[in-house]
C-alpha cells in the first residue's frame, strides 16, 4: 500500500499492535545515502518514540517494526549526515485502527479432554438426528399414503 510518495506498506491497513514492513525510495534514497533511520513515534504527543536503522535495498530502505498504541503513527526519515525528511517539517502522520476485537479468543483456560469429548458427542448426535429428520420427510408421505413398497428380497423373488 502507498499512503503518501515515496512510502510504502506491506498492509493495507495500520493497525496497532502489529507488525508492519515500510519502504521508503524518498529524497534521502534518491540522494544515495549510505544509511536512513526512521523516527517514529505514536500518538499526538509522539509516544514511545524509536529510531530504527532501515536496511538499504534495491527497492529502497526497509524496516519491519511494530506499531504501537495510539490514534496515530508519526515518523520521519534522517540519514547519516543527519539531514532529515520530516515532510516538509509536517511529519509523515497516518491513523491507526484499533485491532478488531470480534476475532480474538479470550479463554485462556485450556479446553480438557472431556470437552472434547462432549463436543465429538454431540457432533454426532446431530448427524443422527439430521439423519433421521431425512427419512422421516423422505418416506412418511409415502407411507402414509401406501406409495411405498419395500423392495423384494432375492428369496422372495424366486
Amino acid at each position: 500500500m502507498e499512503l503518501t510518495k515515496n512510502i510504502f506498506f506491506n498492509t493495507d491497513k495500520l493497525i496497532e499492535n502489529t507488525r508492519v514492513k515500510i519502504s521508503y525510495t524518498g529524497q534521502l534514497f534518491q540522494d544515495a545515502s549510505k544509511e536512513v533511520s526512521i523516527h517514529y513515534g505514536f500518538g499526538d504527543h509522539w509516544d514511545n518514540v524509536n529510531d530504527v536503522v532501515m536496511e538499504k535495498t534495491d527497492l529502497g530502505f526497509q524496516a519491519e517494526i511494530t506499531l504501537g498504541e495510539g490514534n496515530t503513527f508519526n515518523f520521519c526519515f534522517r540519514d547519516e549526515n543527519n539531514n532529515w525528511d520530516n515532510n516538509n517539517g509536517q511529519n509523515y502522520i497516518f491513523n491507526l485502527e484499533k485491532l478488531p476485537t470480534e476475532l480474538l479468543v479470550l479463554d485462556d483456560e485450556p479446553k480438557s479432554l472431556s470437552s472434547s469429548k462432549r463436543l465429538r458427542r454431540a457432533y454426532l448426535w446431530s448427524k443422527k438426528i439430521r439423519l433421521a429428520v431425512y427419512k422421516i420427510i423422505t418416506y412418511l408421505p409415502k407411507i402414509i399414503s401406501g406409495n411405498y413398497k419395500r423392495k423384494a428380497t432375492n428369496n422372495n423373488e424366486e
